[in-house]
C-alpha cells in the first residue's frame, strides 16, 4: 500500500485530451502520494492545456483562482452546429459556408469584443436548483438560463482553412468558448461548434512552464519524490496577483486568535487605495512565513479570510514567547499617531 504524505504546492499540469479533469487529478495525486490536491477551473474531456492542480495547504487557495482570467486557442468547424456545440455532442444543423475572412473579422470586432453578454449552455456545470444545467440537458428539460457579462480583451484569427477557424481568446472569468462558438457560428448564419480547444494561460501563471503527465510518471516510476517536488510552485502561488502585508508578532498573534487588526495598513505607501477598495491581501511573518489570506473588512479594518491550518499552533508559539494582543493595540495606536490628519 502506498504510504500518503502532506505536501503543499502548485503543479502546472499540461491536462492531456479524452481525460476528465478529475480523473487526471486522481492520478497525479496517488502519483504525488498526496494526502490532499485538488484542482482549479476543470476542462473538459475534449480539452488540453493548462490545470493547476493545488496540493495540501494550497487547496485553500484554488476557488481564487477561478476569478482569473484565461487564454484559450479554439478550433472552430463552421457548418455543422451541435447540441453540445463541441465535437462530442449530436449534429442538429449543417449549413453551407459562404463568409469571407474579411466578414468573420468584421463580426468578431462587432459582436464578440470588449464586454458583451453571454448565455451558457445548457451542457455546462452552472446550477439551478442544486443540479448542474448538464443533468437537465440529458433528460430534455428546459430551464432558464440567464445571460451574464463577459469580458473579450482579445480576440485573434491565427488561421482561417474553410470550414476550420483558428482563434485565440482571452477573456475574463465565466466565458464558455463553446457558446461563444455556437454564437459566432449562428451569426455568420452557418453554426459552428468546437473541434479543438487548449488553454493556454491562466493570468498569475503567464511565464510557468507546464509539465506533462508523461514527465510525472517516468519520475514517480523511479521513485523520486524529490524531483517531483522541485516542479511544484509554492502553496502561495495561487493568490500571487494579491498585495502583501507584513505583520509583526502582536499583529500576527490577533489575526490567528479570529481577531480584526485596525490601521493594519498604516506604513503602507498605498494606504489610501487599500481604504477605498476592499480587496485580498496575502499575509507573512519574517518567522513563519506565508500565513494565508485576510481581507480589509472595512476602512482600515483587516480580518482573517483563509489562513493556513497552524496558524492555532502560531497562537500557542507567540503566547509562551510572552506577545499580547495588547502589545498589538499599542503598537496600531503608536502608528495611527503616523498618519494623516484625516485618519485620525
Amino acid at each position: 500500500m502506498v504510504k500518503r504524505r502532506d505536501i503543499d504546492g502548485v503543479l502546472i499540469f499540461d491536462k492531456p485530451l479524452e481525460i476528465s479533469s478529475n480523473n487526471v487529478l486522481q492520478r497525479i495525486k496517488y502519483l504525488y502520494r498526496a494526502n490532499k490536491a485538488g484542482h482549479t477551473g476543470a476542462l473538459d474531456p475534449l480539452a488540453s492545456g493548462m490545470l493547476p492542480i493545488c496540493f495540501g495547504e494550497s487547496t485553500k487557495m484554488a476557488t481564487m483562482m477561478l476569478d482569473s482570467d484565461k487564454e484559450y486557442q479554439v478550433t472552430i468547424h463552421l457548418g455543422v452546429r451541435t447540441n453540445t456545440s463541441d465535437r462530442e455532442g449530436e449534429i442538429i444543423s449543417t449549413k453551407e459556408v459562404n463568409v469571407t475572412l474579411e466578414q468573420i473579422q468584421s463580426l468578431i470586432e462587432q459582436k464578440f469584443t470588449g464586454q458583451i453578454q453571454q448565455t451558457p449552455t445548457i451542457w455546462s456545470a452552472l446550477k439551478y436548483q442544486g443540479k448542474p444545467l448538464y443533468e437537465y440537458a440529458r433528460k430534455g428539460i428546459e430551464v432558464p438560463i440567464p445571460s451574464r457579462p463577459i469580458t473579450i480583451y482579445e480576440i485573434e484569427i491565427l488561421s482561417w482553412e474553410k470550414p476550420y477557424l483558428t482563434l485565440r481568446v482571452y477573456c475574463s472569468k465565466g466565458t464558455y468558448i463553446r457558446t461563444l462558438a455556437d454564437d459566432l457560428g449562428e451569426l455568420l448564419g452557418c453554426g459552428g461548434h468546437v473541434s479543438s480547444l487548449r488553454r493556454t494561460k491562466i493570468d498569475g501563471f503567464n511565464d510557468c512552464p507546464m509539465v506533462s503527465l508523461e514527465t510525472i510518471e517516468e519520475l514517480a516510476k523511479e521513485n523520486n519524490l524529490a524531483q517531483l517536488d522541485a516542479l511544484l510552485l509554492p502553496l502561495e502561488a495561487p493568490v500571487s496577483m494579491y498585495p502583501a502585508l507584513e505583520l509583526s508578532d502582536a499583529q500576527l498573534l490577533k489575526l490567528c486568535l479570529g481577531m480584526t487588526l485596525i490601521y493594519a495598513f498604516a506604513e503602507q505607501k498605498n494606504r489610501h487605495e487599500f481604504d477605498e477598495v476592499e480587496q485580498l491581501f496575502r499575509i507573512y511573518h519574517p518567522e513563519f512565513g506565508f500565513i494565508g489570506m485576510a481581507r480589509n473588512v472595512a476602512k482600515n479594518r483587516l480580518r482573517g479570510f483563509r489562513l493556513r491550518s497552524h496558524t492555532e499552533q502560531i497562537a500557542r508559539t507567540l503566547k509562551q514567547r510572552g506577545v499580547s494582543v495588547q502589545n498589538a493595540d499599542q503598537e496600531q495606536k503608536d502608528l495611527i499617531n503616523k498618519l494623516e490628519p484625516r485618519f485620525k
